[in-house]
């Protein structure tokens, strides 16, 4: 039933937890883990997030593809740079979506010394949801676990229409497949980034004088942002540089109907073919469109990389 990623030193200890799934690891979510912090200090426990490694719904539902923030183990590495001492990932299976929320909680105590379980101020668990905080403080009282509810993370952020919006992932989700990484970044307190390997393309952009790096994303479920142009940071082989991404079909060239995701990387000029790749989204600058010739498409790349570093040294010098 478990696939426990665990650290040693806390893995025998009595832990204090909370449960979701921390898509993104994001502001919400590490408002929860802090407070998590606090509970497990006061009484002396680990810190623990109880979470699976595949989306509890895409389980249940075979066709569901929520596009992921991060992948296990960026999760992962997220989760304990958040300070939390343990991490208890369970594979989420039919057998254990029947669980009901008492049972789940019993789970937590007798497998895992969970003996205080923070709970999210609208999260629910345990079979269908049925059952809701007061029922999980009666369970818990039976059970000889605490139950503590937590505070909501109030900070909202603006939408499309100026409209203030919860910070949620599916809200994170839905800014980024419009291309709105700034307003993403915000919600996420960090860049959001694509993680991959350098490949083969159709090798034009060194004919144009914009040579790029393809990348192959190492995660076919995670999220890949709207087409269009980015100013983006590139980090390869240890190093970080500025770069112009264009994520799309590039119907000038009609050479291709894949979707690529291709950088040009400032001030670089080494043969990366097969070495990982991490690229951070700062801001989109426009969408992907069709030019009449290459050397109007040529034209708009020199400005575009003029645009690009302007808004790469604004926010380097902030």
């Amino acid at each position: 039933m478990e696939n426990d990623s665990l650290r040693s030193s806390a893995s025998s200890r009595p832990g204090a937890a909370t449960i979701g799934f921390f898509d993104g690891v994001h502001r919400g979510h590490r408002y929860l883990i802090e407070q998590v912090r606090e509970v497990a200090r006061a009484r002396g426990l680990a810190s623990s997030v109880v979470t699976f490694p595949v989306h509890p719904r895409k389980v249940m539902q075979a066709s569901f593809q929520p596009g992921l923030l991060l992948t296990r183990a960026e999760k992962l590495d997220l989760l304990y740079k958040a300070g939390i001492d343990r991490c208890i990932m369970l594979d989420f299976t039919p057998a254990l979506s029947q669980l009901s929320a008492r049972q789940f909680m019993a789970l937590l105590k007798d497998r895992y010394c969970i003996e205080a379980l923070v709970i999210g101020y609208d999260h629910r668990f345990g079979h269908n949801r049925a059952e809701g905080f007061d029922d999980y403080v009666r369970y818990g009282q039976e059970l000889g676990m605490e139950v503590v509810l937590a505070h909501a993370y109030s900070c909202k952020v603006e939408d499309a229409n100026g409209d203030g919006q919860n910070i949620s992932s599916s809200f994170i989700r839905s800014l980024l497949h419009q291309g709105d990484v700034s307003a993403a970044a915000s919600c996420l307190g960090y860049d959001y980034f694509l993680q991959g390997t350098v490949v083969g393309g159709y090798h034009v952009g060194r004919t144009i004088g914009f040579p790029t790096a393809n990348l192959k994303v190492d995660c076919l479920d995670k999220l890949i942002p709207a087409d269009g142009v980015y100013a983006v940071r590139v980090v390869v082989d240890g190093c970080e540089y500025g770069g112009m991404l264009c994520i799309g079909l590039r119907p000038t060239l009609d050479n291709g109907t894949n979707r690529s995701i291709e950088v040009h990387i400032f001030d670089f000029h080494t043969d990366i073919y097969n070495h990982p790749m991490r690229i951070s989204f700062v801001r989109r600058t426009r969408s992907e469109q069709k030019f009449h010739s290459v050397d109007e498409l040529i034209a708009r790349l020199h400005r575009d990389e003029a645009e690009v570093k302007n808004i790469l040294a604004q926010v380097s010098g902030k």
